[in-house]
C-alpha cells in the first residue's frame, strides 16, 4: 500500500508479522482516507468537516455493535473486536484531521505537541495494542517517538505545508529567532532561519532519543521495526543539518546508502 500521505504508519512492513497485516491495513485505510478528506481535493471546509463527521458517526455505530454497510468500516469493526482495540485513538485522529481543516498556525510548542498527541501518537498506541504491549511505560515512550516523527515531518515539509497555507513551526519560535512568516514564501534560508531550524531539529532529536529505549525493550519484530523507525527519523534530522537547514531547496530524501546506515545503526543500538 502507498504511504505517501500517512508517513508515520509502518504499513505491511517486511518486519510486520503476516497475521497482523490485515489489521494494520484496516486501520491504515481508516487513517489515510480520513486524512485525505481533510487535505486532498477541492472540497470546502464545511464539506470536509461533514465528511469527517460521517467517520465519527461510523465509529459510534461500531461502538454500539451495529453492522457497518461500508466495507472499510466493516473490516475495521472486525479488527477492533478481534484485538479489543480502544476507540479513543481513532477519535483522536479524527480530531486532528478536523483541526487541519480549521487551524493553520500554532502560537506555541505546547499547542503543536497537543496536535501531535492526536495526529501521530494514536498510531503508536494502536500498534502496541495489536502486539499486546500497551502498558503505561511503553505508551509513554511510543508517544515520544511518534510526536518526534510528526515534528520531523513538519521540519522537512515546511515548503509543502506553506503551499497549503499552513505553518507548523510555532509562531513564538519564529518571533524568537527573527523569522517572518513571509520569509517562508521567499524560501529564505539565511542565518536567522538556520538558527531556528537548528533549535527545532535539536528539539525533535531530544524527543526521539527520549522514547528510543522502547525499541530495546520490545522483543522480536516490533522491536526491530522501532529501531529502524528511530534511526530513520534521526537520519532525516542529520540530512536537514547537512543541507544547511535549507529544506526549501533540499528536502531530505533517504537513499540506499542512508538505509544501509540506518540498518547498521539499528543493529548497534
Amino acid at each position: 500500500m502507498p504511504v505517501d500521505h500517512y508517513e508515520n504508519f509502518p504499513v505491511a512492513s517486511v518486519l510486520l508479522p503476516r497475521r497482523l497485516v490485515p489489521a494494520v491495513e484496516a486501520i491504515y485505510a481508516f487513517a489515510r482516507s480520513a486524512d485525505d478528506l481533510a487535505d486532498e481535493g477541492e472540497a470546502s471546509p464545511a464539506e470536509r468537516l461533514a465528511a469527517l463527521q460521517s467517520y465519527e458517526d461510523a465509529l459510534g455505530a461500531i461502538e454500539r455493535g451495529e453492522t457497518a454497510p461500508n466495507p472499510m468500516f466493516a473490516r475495521l469493526a472486525g479488527v477492533i473486536r478481534q484485538y479489543r482495540l480502544p476507540l479513543q485513538p481513532f477519535r483522536d485522529l479524527l480530531s486532528a484531521f478536523r483541526q487541519d481543516v480549521q487551524t493553520t498556525r500554532y502560537p506555541n510548542f505546547a499547542l503543536l505537541l497537543d496536535y501531535c498527541r492526536r495526529s501521530a501518537n494514536p498510531v503508536g498506541l494502536l500498534m502496541l495494542s495489536l502486539y499486546g504491549a500497551a502498558d503505561a511505560r511503553n505508551v509513554r515512550d511510543s508517544d515520544a517517538i511518534c510526536s518526534a516523527l510528526q515534528l520531523i515531518n513538519f521540519w522537512q515539509d515546511v515548503r509543502i505545508d506553506r503551499a497549503k497555507d499552513r505553518i507548523y513551526i510555532p509562531l513564538e519560535d519564529l518571533e524568537r529567532f527573527g523569522v517572518r512568516p513571509e520569509q517562508l514564501d521567499n524560501c529564505e534560508a539565511g542565518a536567522p532561519w538556520c538558527a531556528l531550524m537548528a533549535f527545532e531539529v535539536a528539539r525533535a532529536r531530544a524527543l526521539m532519543l527520549d522514547g528510543a529505549p522502547l525499541a530495546l525493550r520490545l522483543p522480536g519484530r516490533i522491536g526491530w521495526e522501532l529501531r529502524l523507525v528511530v534511526q530513520g527519523g534521526l537520519r532525516i534530522l542529520e540530512a536537514i543539518e547537512q543541507a544547511g537547514y535549507d529544506v526549501f531547496r533540499r528536502r531530505p530524501r533517504l537513499n540506499k546508502r542512508d538505509w544501509l546506515l540506518i540498518v547498521w545503526r539499528a543493529l548497534r543500538m
